[in-house]
């Protein structure tokens, strides 16, 4: 089997976490907590690093860090994992979608501002399958309106904007350490920010809203979104090795394009010249030509021992937010639409070797040439 992702841990994460082990600091006062947060913060350009359970908690504690709450508008794509709806609808605010671009599967900027009204608070970006979102015109529109810009860069660690990290570009920003990711601690999640007060906020979202003077006594709701020195120190042995991580995904992406990027009747996500982007995943759109969807597709390979996973579900679709009364089903985003029916990412992991790929990539070709 080739799977669709394959942790690989290259550095010193069993050194470190017998450290934690043998010292008896595995809960989160542990040190490397705070080495962890100091050392991610750095890497993406940041003043304060707020570490947490998961991606889906970090965006939470990044919306209550924002001080969005009740009848606050959030602008965001359609086409993303639903965390970024529930994180929103958690604090009583309400997302607000838009269509994808077709190049790179990121928000389509040209729908935000008919979207924005007298209640919208933030414009959420979600860099996708590691390819950043076109951020001018983002920062414009949020300076038009007065708007907070939030970025979930889950899935592009190390990436670049015009040489500004994805994560240090936005007001607050999250990510996501799970084990896919090319930075990972099995869960985990980390909230970055140049604002003082919203890290503030942030810290104490993620500690149950302790009170520093009067512990036990509470005047805000928060969670235990704390993360473990455990978690901590493999992402500390982790972060050391990511320059090496991103030569192995630009390597990985290379070597699928000389096999598939000629291909007829599929499409490749496009990298623009501003992006420095990361292959966190290998993804591909299967022409509407052909008689064949990506479900079809991740069968097939399947059944020659081959993983692959079929790409976000369009979040205006989802019967709960459409039962919760978000949306009517007329509702329509038809880039959303297309590539959540035609869209899938192949085997990504840092571990894949040119046989490999190459198997992969064959295999598509036969199952196109089939269809």
């Amino acid at each position: 089997m080739i799977p669709v992702n394959e942790p690989v841990y290259l550095g010193r994460e069993k050194e470190l976490l017998a450290e934690c082990i043998e010292s008896g600091w595995v809960s989160s006062e542990g040190p490397f907590v705070k080495k962890f947060e100091n050392d991610f913060s750095s890497f993406i350009g940041v003043e304060h690093g707020i570490s947490v359970t998961n991606g889906t908690a970090a965006l939470e504690t990044a919306i209550y860090a924002s001080e969005i709450g009740e009848g606050d508008e959030v602008i965001m794509p359609s086409f993303t994992i639903i965390s970024c709806a529930v994180a929103t609808i958690n604090l009583g605010a309400k997302p607000v979608f838009v269509d994808v671009d077709s190049d790179t599967y990121c928000l389509d900027i040209n729908q935000i501002e008919e979207c924005i009204t007298k209640n919208t608070k933030a414009i959420m970006v979600v860099h996708m399958y590691g390819h950043p979102v076109e951020m001018d015109s983002v920062i414009s529109i949020a300076k038009k309106y007065d708007l907070l810009i939030i970025e979930d860069a889950s899935q592009v660690h190390g990436a670049e904007y015009k040489g500004h990290r994805c994560g240090s570009i936005g007001d607050i920003a999250t990510f996501s350490f799970y084990a896919n990711k090319i930075i990972n601690t099995g869960e985990g999640g980390m909230v970055v920010t140049n604002n003082s007060k919203m890290a503030s906020r942030a810290k104490s979202y993620r500690n149950l809203c302790f009170k520093k003077e009067k512990r036990f006594y509470h005047t805000q709701l928060g969670n235990n979104f704390r993360m473990t020195n455990l978690q901590a120190a493999v992402g500390v042995a982790q972060l050391e090795q990511i320059d090496k991580y991103i030569q192995l995904k630009d390597q990985m992406g290379a070597t699928y394009n000389e096999f598939l990027i000629d291909l007829p009747n599929i499409i490749i996500q496009k990298t623009k010249s501003w992006a420095r982007r990361v292959y966190w995943m290998y993804c591909i759109e299967i022409d509407e030509k052909v008689n064949l969807t990506a479900k079809t597709m991740i069968k097939c390979l399947a059944k020659n021992g081959i993983g692959a996973r079929p790409f976000f579900y369009g979040l205006h679709q989802q019967p709960i937010l459409i039962n919760k009364g978000y949306f009517d089903k007329s509702f329509s985003l038809p880039v959303t639409e297309r590539i959540s029916k035609q869209g899938l990412y192949l085997p990504s992991s840092v571990s894949l070797t040119k046989e490999q790929i190459k198997i992969v990539s064959d295999n598509v070709a036969k199952i196109i040439d089939r269809y």
